[in-house]
């Protein structure tokens, strides 16, 4: 679940070398392309010998590029062609040969001397793949610093199963972690650059003894799409979550179970924090005690009576913290309803202190828990209202974070 804009209409050059792990490139251009973003392809001959230039082509409708003395049908020089256009220079698999060639200059084929004539600020990403051997070897390794200090990305490699059938670093990274670091990048300059981001999701679970707890239908999603929508924004993001979800890439990930871990993780995550969005919904109360041991059924008993407490209200301690002079300068809540959606939710914006909040009917059976879609309303605290229609989380959260910057435009 991720946002395209990042990537739309953005010109990437993809560079693919000779390593088993090109089965992998290809679902990396498949998947830039579905993003929306223009992707020319540049392969090595060796990477020919492991799949054809039809391949690509027939994935980027474009034409596929391997010759060194190419000259366009606009009589441009190719590499200086495909090196000026680009937004993002993206070379996986990155071969312990090719990342050598990079970190001293060489420019032996098209791959090179495109990497070579890459003007600043256009980034770099690599996307290593090799044996552990190759990848520890002392050259490799004072290859890759030099080019890190230069400003080169790297994601990967990981460590897992090699192709000769051996376990170690060195397995390239997989696509989908390839290109969310190619969003990350190209987003350093969107509207969000520069702001902490801490996000909630999912519902807390109270324990009532060690196999048992009380929570509610809270899935989690809408506080992922929120936290991959601020990091494709700019941000950098710290999501807080009771659910376990496959983590967005490029997100700092804090695990929790209660309310009261939650607010334990939420007051110092967000002391230097621009914005918060508490998209969790946090149980009211939790059981009084908790047993100890697993409660057992006893004789003819028919039920079973819990007393509840209340559990802290962690947006009241954010605004605490806000009158103190620090934490978030910029607050957003959900106010999960089933009736009286506007009045419900503007007392909640009120009593939280909120600058905006996102109002929904949760016993709509095509928004709130566990759906792939939301209708919202959103509140902001200058008194406007404005009502989406029924669209995907992603496109909620986008709406959230434009409110957000308007907001923050608007105070300054």
């Amino acid at each position: 679940m991720a946002t395209i804009k990042v990537l739309e209409n953005k010109r990437i050059v993809l560079g693919v070398t000779g390593g088993i792990a090109v089965y992998k490139s290809a679902t990396i251009c498949s998947r830039l392309v579905q993003a929306g973003a223009v992707v020319d392809v540049v392969m090595t001959e060796a990477a020919q010998e492991f799949v054809t230039p039809l391949t690509f082509q027939a994935l980027t409708h474009r034409p596929v590029h391997t010759d060194m003395f190419e000259i366009t049908a606009r009589q441009n020089i190719v590499h200086i062609s495909l090196a000026d256009a680009a937004n993002l220079l993206l070379i996986a698999p990155a071969t312990a040969n090719t990342i050598a060639k990079l970190a001293n200059g060489l420019a032996d084929n098209l791959l090179t001397a495109v990497a070579l004539a890459t003007p600043a600020p256009t980034p770099i990403l690599l996307a290593p793949a090799m044996e552990t051997d190759m990848w520890l070897h002392p050259a490799t390794q004072a290859n890759m610093e030099k080019l890190r200090g230069w400003g080169v990305n790297v994601v990967g490699p990981a460590e897992g199963r090699l192709a000769s059938g051996a376990m170690g670093p060195g397995r390239m990274a997989e696509p989908d972690e390839v290109v969310s670091m190619a969003r990350i990048i190209l987003a350093r300059n969107r509207d969000l650059a520069g702001q902490r981001v801490v996000v909630t999701a999912g519902g807390t679970r109270e324990a009532i003894d060690p196999v048992r707890y009380v929570s509610n239908h809270s899935s989690g999603k809408m506080g992922y799409a929120i936290a991959e929508v601020a990091r494709d924004r700019g941000a950098q993001v710290i999501l807080i979550t009771t659910v376990n979800r496959p983590e967005p890439f490029g997100v700092e990930i804090v695990q929790v179970e209660s309310a009261q871990q939650m607010l334990e993780a939420v007051l110092p995550a967000t002391r230097e924090a621009d914005i918060l969005v508490m998209a969790a919904a946090v149980a009211d109360f939790r059981p009084k005690t908790m047993a100890e041991q697993k409660i057992k059924k006893k004789g003819d008993t028919q039920g079973l009576t819990l007393e509840m407490v209340r559990n802290p209200d962690i947006l009241a301690e954010v605004a605490n913290q806000k009158l103190a002079g620090y934490g978030p300068h910029l607050t957003v809540g959900f106010a999960a309803e089933t009736e009286d959606l506007i009045k419900n939710a503007k007392s909640k914006l009120k009593r939280k202190k909120l600058d905006l909040i996102a109002a929904n009917n949760v016993a709509a059976a095509d928004a709130g828990f566990a759906v792939d879609t939301n209708r919202v309303t959103l509140l902001a605290g200058d008194g406007s209202i404005e009502e989406l229609p029924l669209m995907s989380k992603i496109e909620v959260a986008e709406k959230i974070f434009d409110a957000v910057l308007r907001l923050e435009q608007a105070n300054g």
